[in-house]
């Protein structure tokens, strides 16, 4: 594509279409666009000295050039798109996984990166912005790509990233607090999350964990499938944990299938859930799917565990309350010995779950380590203090500085004990002020294990 949104990306020839955000004006970087050899503009206002086409909404009039022009090449891929607090990634992941492993070509979007065939590419949103999410789709029509999984966040469905895009599933996978720096309220968060449900194919299907209380909203959809420990359609029946192994069974047209996998927690089973579906309404027989799943490996990232000594350290991405509670529960399931955790919350974000996440990191552990995250432009003490509003248990340490709370927590593994280190998993940088530098959680365990033996 020749057209550009993002001034640093234009090269002579290209055209630049000055999008009106939330927080940024394109407009402001026009003469920056025409400095770099931009040959056309498409603006809403303002005079300019080479060709410029003035529309009413710019952003209405990149949907309608993309659509038009590539939305026919993108109805041959089957997308599957996944929506929730807690899960998208995990879920979309096994999806991936498993569809490449029974030879149906299949990539990712999300989170972790553009995973297409052996090719990795960061990406700077969940779900990437309209112009460049395009440019991925079609690129994964012409490598004959036939699935693409992708994530599918509320920031995305609210400022329209995925408009024109039809989707063949849409997945819900929970809805808790988060985000609420941007939505305000649940409400919004919610009708945010239920905009993709709108987005499905006339032939589409819905599947929604019908353990959620939000559960009806998303039913708005002719097809529904559900699944969950609760009544469904698809149901877990029982759930088994020890250190190494998850084992559990769930129903199905009066039938029942017994899983086992080496990915551990709860939670995982639903996100197991949400891939045995989409392949099962894709006509793969059960019995295929589940003697597979031993395959699947999670995410990078997520409950991403080294040994140290006769100790195991966890590097998870969790960085919400109910993301806290479910590892930290999983964890208290095998812990023979003593569990410590490390945790911050990200600056210029949600405040509201900043104690919520205190008290169950408090509540599930021997220890909670307190640290910085991501403060961005917030001071890391004042980010602590809000995460320690109204908590009534004393079992916390407050590290400032990551790496020495890392340290800390290693320096006090002794014999079985467990530190689950939370909040960045697979993130390879730390945002202090305006600076991005270069920090991955995994690493600096890896390198002060090095140092301990």
């Amino acid at each position: 594509m020749k057209i550009k949104t993002n001034s640093n990306e234009i090269k002579p020839g290209d055209t630049f279409i000055a999008i009106i955000g939330k927080n940024r004006d394109g407009h402001d970087y026009i003469e920056d666009a025409i400095k770099k050899g931009a040959a056309k503009i498409i603006a809403q206002y303002g005079e300019y000295n080479i060709e410029t086409e003035y529309v009413e909404d710019t952003k209405v009039y990149l949907e309608n050039y993309i659509k038009d022009n590539y939305g026919e090449k993108i109805k041959k891929l089957k997308l599957i798109g996944i929506t929730g607090t807690n899960g998208k990634t995990t879920s979309c992941f096994f999806i991936y996984q498993m569809l490449n492993k029974l030879n149906i070509p299949c990539a990712y979007i999300g989170t972790i990166g553009f995973y297409l065939q052996d090719e990795i590419i960061t990406l700077e949103n969940t779900t990437p912005d309209i112009l460049e999410l395009y440019q991925l789709l079609i690129k994964c029509v012409d490598k004959q790509i036939k699935y693409v999984a992708m994530e599918v966040s509320s920031h995305a469905l609210d400022i329209g990233r995925v408009n024109g895009l039809e989707f063949d599933y849409a997945v819900f996978t929970n809805l808790t607090i988060d985000h609420l720096d941007y939505h305000e309220n649940m409400e919004n968060y919610a009708s945010c999350k239920q905009k993709l449900f709108f987005m499905l194919k006339k032939d589409g299907i819905a599947i929604i964990n019908n353990d959620d209380k939000k559960s009806d909203l998303m039913k708005v959809h002719h097809h529904n499938i559900t699944y969950g420990f609760n009544k469904s359609d698809y149901q877990v029946l029982t759930f088994k944990m020890n250190s190494d192994q998850t084992v559990f069974k769930f129903a199905y047209q009066d039938k029942k299938y017994e899983v086992k996998t080496s990915i551990l927690g709860k939670y995982n089973v639903s996100n197991l859930m949400t891939m045995i579906i989409v392949l099962n309404q894709e006509g793969i027989d059960l019995k295929n799917i589940v003697d597979k799943i031993p395959t699947l490996k999670a995410p990078p990232g997520r409950m991403d565990t080294v040994s140290y000594k006769n100790n195991t350290i966890i590097v998870d991405y969790a960085h919400t309350p109910d993301a806290v509670f479910n590892i930290l529960n999983a964890v208290k399931e095998f812990s023979k010995g003593k569990i410590y955790s490390i945790i911050g919350c990200g600056g210029d974000r949600d405040k509201a779950k900043r104690n919520k996440m205190t008290h169950y990191s408090t509540c599930l552990s021997d220890l909670s380590i307190l640290t910085s995250d991501n403060p961005r432009n917030e001071d890391a003490k004042s980010i602590i203090n809000d995460m320690l509003t109204d908590i009534v248990k004393t079992n916390y340490k407050i590290v400032v500085d990551r790496k020495e709370a890392i340290k800390y927590g290693i320096d006090l593994l002794q014999e079985n004990d467990i530190l689950v280190i939370l909040g960045k998993g697979h993130e390879d940088y730390q945002i202090i002020g305006d600076k991005k530098l270069y920090h991955n959680d995994k690493e600096y365990v890896l390198e002060l294990c090095k140092r301990g033996d």
